[in-house]
């Protein structure tokens, strides 16, 4: 998936939102999907030698790439890695790459730039690379190399385990709600915006509009939903809302922009029911409700409320419910993540804890 930056300034942050549009690859006819592929593949390797060659990575100065050893299968994983020079216990922020990416991407750059200005601890983890082998796409084995992740930096570096924080956008947000449902009890907080939540879901729309990532899901499961028991298992396991429940009392914040599955890769009915998941039932959305959401790219009438927070700019929120510590927030936009929305959702929850502590 490539990036598009808007720009628009906010504690040294230029970028307002990071566009994740898998439309940005194209909409291909299903018999052309293996040699679009294929020319794909190709034209984007010379185009990363060329950027390469050019810029270099362009990671922050101080944050290193390092390997560290999974507990998942004992192999050495790639991750990059920031350690501040303190003294006393910092902040963790595990950054989680998107869908067809790895540990390479430089899309979460503001909030690498962030935790090297603040002094915060930083994890950008390869977990497996892009989702289209079984050994990611939320496996065990991916969910084993964030925990080792987490585990190499806090003997690196003092971390306040109290305080480490994960954040994801698309597949990296399907990868937040899976680390929320598979590992509660670590998170002092989650963002995860435009995330997946139920990949048998997913495969039919994807399918249904000629997007590739069908055949991604079916080459980490193993085939296509319904074409057999053990297959069909791979998915629920796979899929967040098999196991959210477990993520009630996480302080969760999932974004997704109203235009998504329109003129984006995920239509929200995926952020809207993963809420539901970990909402009260007094909160919990109705069918009907996430239907007219998903259908219409509109708030249903009866839930409009004047909603004002600067944070998103231009990309004003639309709607927003909250429930215990979970909330989710449909904004105007589409399939991307808003940096400076991230970095204040940072700012405020790290002076929460901290003054919870006094």
């Amino acid at each position: 998936m490539q990036t598009k930056v808007a720009k628009r300034s906010f504690q040294g942050t230029k970028s307002l939102s990071f566009s994740l549009d898998s439309d940005d690859e194209g909409k291909v006819p299903l018999f052309l999907l293996p040699l679009f592929r294929r020319f794909l593949t190709c034209a984007l390797g010379v185009v990363g030698v060329l950027c390469f060659c050019a810029f270099g990575h362009g990671q922050t100065k101080g944050v290193s790439e390092v390997k560290y050893r999974s507990s998942a299968d004992d192999s050495l994983q790639w991750t990059k890695f920031f350690a501040p020079p303190s003294k006393g216990p910092v902040p963790l922020v595990v950054a989680l790459h998107t869908w067809s990416s790895n540990w390479k991407q430089a899309s979460q750059k503001p909030v690498e730039d962030f935790c090297v200005k603040n002094g915060w601890a930083y994890l950008h983890p390869d977990f497996r690379g892009p989702n289209r082998t079984p050994q990611a796409t939320g496996s065990d084995l991916v969910i084993g190399d964030i925990l080792s992740a987490v585990e190499f930096a806090c003997k690196e570096t003092k971390v306040d385990k109290k305080r480490i924080f994960l954040f994801g956008a698309s597949g990296g947000g399907f990868t937040s709600l899976v680390m929320a449902g598979k590992k509660p009890d670590l998170w002092a907080g989650i963002s995860a915006w435009v995330p997946i939540s139920d990949l048998r879901a997913w495969h039919g729309e994807c399918k249904a509009k000629g997007r590739k990532y069908f055949r991604d899901i079916e080459l980490s499961c193993g085939g296509a939903p319904g074409s057999s028991a053990e297959i069909d298992r791979e998915y629920a396991k796979r899929s967040p809302l098999a196991f959210l429940k477990n993520a009630r009392g996480v302080n969760l914040s999932i974004h997704a922009g109203i235009l998504d599955g329109h003129k984006g890769s995920v239509p929200i009915s995926h952020s809207l029911l993963a809420f539901n998941e970990v909402a009260e039932e007094k909160h919990q959305l109705a069918a009907e409700e996430i239907k007219y959401f998903t259908e219409q790219a509109k708030v249903p009438p009866s839930l409009v409320r004047e909603i004002k927070d600067p944070s998103y700019g231009k990309k004003s929120p639309l709607f927003r419910r909250t429930s215990a510590s979970a909330t989710v927030t449909i904004f105007q936009g589409g399939h991307e993540w808003i940096a400076p929305v991230v970095l204040a959702w940072l700012e405020s929850e790290n002076k929460r804890i901290l003054a919870n502590k006094k």
